[in-house]
């Protein structure tokens, strides 16, 4: 449960501190996702019930700040992201099984990074969805799959530092089998 709400705070706080962090711009303007690692970390060490609650949480802080409405019109409605961050997570707690294994920070580096280009590809899609008009030019690409390869970059120091902090709440870490020969 401390890790539970240990997490809560810590996507808190990886949202606030990803607004602060600018665009890149040797990626073609591509943003840094924070929470969306943090996220991963959660489902994939938390169970089945927590990574829910978790993703409720996420999703509705990560629309009530970009609910986009132009023109009087609704782009991104509030509960969608809230969908997205179960389904996402849910692929990820998949992985939960070799997590437990000892396989840990190989799964959230591997997967960070193609989970959160699914969730900016969603994001985009479900704009030019609403605007009507699906035009895919190549920079839109490049931030797509910049803010994977980003994500794909600091998912190892997350990983340790989340890890690291959990232990000290008294988590009890996944221990690697010994190979018998």
């Amino acid at each position: 449960m401390m890790l539970f709400l240990f997490l809560f705070v810590a996507t808190f706080v990886a949202l606030v501190a990803q607004h602060f962090i600018p665009a890149l711009p040797w990626l073609h303007e591509a943003r840094v996702m924070l929470m969306p690692v943090v996220f991963f970390f959660g489902a994939i060490s938390l169970p089945a019930w927590a990574m829910l609650a978790l993703a409720f949480a996420s999703g509705f802080m990560w629309d009530a700040l970009n609910v986009q409405i132009l023109d009087s019109n609704v782009e991104i409605s509030l509960g969608w992201s809230i969908i997205l961050y179960a389904a996402l997570g849910a692929i990820m707690s998949g992985f939960r099984p070799l997590y437990q294994r000892g396989h840990g920070w190989e799964i959230h580096c591997l997967m960070s990074g193609p989970l959160v280009s699914v969730m900016v590809l969603a994001e985009y899609l479900m704009i030019t969805f609403r605007r009507g008009e699906f035009l895919f030019p190549k920079i839109v690409w490049w931030r797509i799959g910049g803010a994977g390869l980003v994500a794909m970059m600091i998912a190892p120091l997350i990983y340790f530092i989340l890890q690291t902090i959990a232990l000290t709440f008294g988590w009890v870490a996944p221990r690697r089998r010994k190979v018998v020969q």
